[in-house]
């Protein structure tokens, strides 16, 4: 079979969806025994997203092969078994970076370097690159909306795509906005039109419209859209706004989605097979109870920042049929004004576990740590990540090994007690600008430890990273003798990867992102057991409140 692509492109305003779109077509491909990849392509010169800031970019979301992409293909490996690297990540800095480095050593032969047909060549490439993988149609996802400058070289790249390729192997699914206006009491279809239009001025004529808006569509209304957009009516699919992101393919199936697609690329597949996906669903709308989680972070302000740990919260909460309940708190609203200030702690009462996350710089530290003690005093579970080991670490080490000076290096080059630092600092080796240890690395679990108890028996795993500093080997004597356990480490033991407590309900922190790998159907093991522990803790504090046995009459813990 030639090689088939969707191409899915957004209008009148961002932030509609078009990654859980693209996300929702691969899994409904997917469902009908079709092989599916997925690419998204970002329209800003940054090289990639690793050095953007969380409020203004969101999450960073790491492959396995260590590249730092768009947080939509979070979403793509949630929703599909695409195997995703750096190839499914592109961005105009990184193409303008490779046409420079091909003119530098000469590859154009002194012809002019331009738009057309050089960056769109480019940019072909890349597609045709990742549709090579054995994949029966290929996904792509345009960056910012219809009109944006920066999105021209990439639309003027699919527009040629139609045209080398053929209608039957290529479908454009464009993404718009069908607004309320209150004061009239009705859909507007005009910001649809107009997209449609500006679409259609660079030469693509949109093949499916997914108009995104609060309420259904009418068949009026779809008629009407149709005829205006040049599509046919069952091509207007509406994107009405769900409760749940998981609901999203099986809404586009109920709507024909799948089945046009499959008929625009003439492409013969069994029917869908969306049985476990209709139980993810109905789990998320039928809990037995709630769990609450306190996200003590740096990023707070803007929850992308931190979009695939509360999705990975999501899949431990339904994988134990709960509804989670999810509460933001600022890390430097947590700080103390002196060593005996503790009016941080009425701002901890009540959650049923607390989870600190990964991060970068000084800013809210003190206030984790506070959190982290709170956690391990009141023996409340809790979960950290990245730097959320790094800080409990720190913690362990100034509250229960009496070193009150204990830091990390990279937030107090001069602390004499160093418990987390650079492995480069030990070895007297220059640190490289933004060298981090990133991607996939192997981990060796210590037998009988509550890690290896989550990860069902299993002695070797592999995680994501994306991290500069480590745990400092030559504090393990002290704190292991204390008490804290190192349950992970590498193969090689240079690095050291889960630590936890043995004497607490639920106390480990990792160095690497379980968040990354988790999917709806697939509960990550660590953020299983965490909202498990979490829910335990609910119970039995639940239980010492009057009136027990009433709140508790419909509860288990499973």
């Amino acid at each position: 079979m030639s090689a088939k692509y969707v191409f899915v492109t957004g209008g009148v305003v961002s932030s509609l969806g078009k990654g859980l779109a693209a996300a929702s077509i691969g899994c409904l491909l997917e469902s009908r025994g079709l092989r599916v990849n997925l690419m998204k392509f970002d329209p800003y010169l940054n090289v990639d997203p690793g050095t953007m800031s969380p409020f203004q970019h969101g999450e960073v979301f790491v492959t396995d092969d260590g590249a730092e992409t768009d947080l939509d293909l979070g979403h793509y490996e949630r929703f599909t078994h695409a195997p995703l690297s750096r190839d499914n990540n592109l961005t105009t800095g990184r193409i303008y970076e490779q046409i420079i480095l091909k003119e530098r050593r000469g590859d154009y032969l002194g012809k002019t370097v331009q738009v057309i047909p050089h960056v769109t060549n480019e940019i072909k490439n890349a597609m045709r690159k990742v549709s090579a993988n054995g994949a029966d149609v290929t996904i792509l996802e345009i960056g910012g909306t219809v009109g944006d400058i920066e999105s021209l070289p990439f639309l003027e790249a699919i527009r040629q795509m139609r045209q080398e390729l053929g209608r039957e192997n290529t479908i454009f699914v464009h993404l718009t906005l069908v607004p309320w206006i209150s004061a009239a009491q009705e859909l507007k279809t005009k910001p649809t039109q107009h997209s449609v239009k500006e679409l259609l001025s660079i030469g693509i004529q949109a093949d499916i419209l997914l108009c995104r808006s609060d309420r259904n569509l009418s068949r009026e209304m779809k008629q009407k859209i149709a005829a205006f957009c040049n599509v046919e009516e069952r091509a207007v699919i509406g994107a009405t706004t769900v409760p749940s992101i998981y609901e999203v393919p099986l809404r586009f199936a109920e709507e024909g989605l799948d089945a046009l697609i499959l008929k625009y690329l003439r492409i013969d597949a069994s029917e869908a097979d969306l049985s476990r996906w209709r139980e993810l669903v109905d789990r998320c709308y039928h809990p037995r109870d709630e769990v609450s989680i306190a996200i003590v972070g740096k990023y707070v302000e803007y929850e992308d920042s931190y979009k695939s740990l509360k999705e990975a919260l999501t899949h431990g909460a339904i994988a134990q049929n709960l509804k989670l309940r999810v509460h933001w708190i600022e890390a430097e609203g947590l700080e103390s004004k002196g060593p005996e200030d503790r009016s941080y702690e009425a701002q901890l009462d009540g959650y049923d576990g607390i989870l600190v996350p990964g991060g970068f710089g000084k800013r809210g530290i003190e206030g984790m740590l506070n959190a982290i003690r709170y956690a391990r005093e009141k023996k409340v579970p809790y979960f950290g990540i990245c730097l959320g080991m790094q800080t409990a670490c720190i913690e362990y080490a100034r509250n229960v090994c009496g070193l009150k000076e204990a830091n990390s290096s990279e937030f107090d080059p001069a602390t004499p007690h160093r418990v987390i630092y650079k492995l480069r600092e030990l070895l007297g080796v220059e640190e490289m600008g933004g060298t981090m240890r990133l991607g996939a690395w192997t981990c060796i679990l210590q037998e009988g430890t509550l890690a290896w108890r989550a990860y069902r028996g299993a002695t070797e795993i592999s995680e994501r990273h994306r991290h500069r500093y480590e745990f400092n080997r030559e504090y393990e004597a002290l704190l292991t003798g204390a008490g804290l356990r190192i349950s992970g480490t590498t193969p090689d033991a240079t690095y050291v990867e889960i630590v936890e407590l043995p004497d607490h309900p639920y106390f480990l922190g990792c160095q690497f992102h379980p968040e990354f790998k988790s999917k709806p159907l697939e509960p990550h093991p660590l953020f299983r057991e965490f909202v498990a522990a979490s829910y335990k803790n609910r119970v039995g504090r639940i239980a010492s409140e009057p009136g027990a046995i009433s709140a508790l009459a419909n509860t288990s813990i499973s």
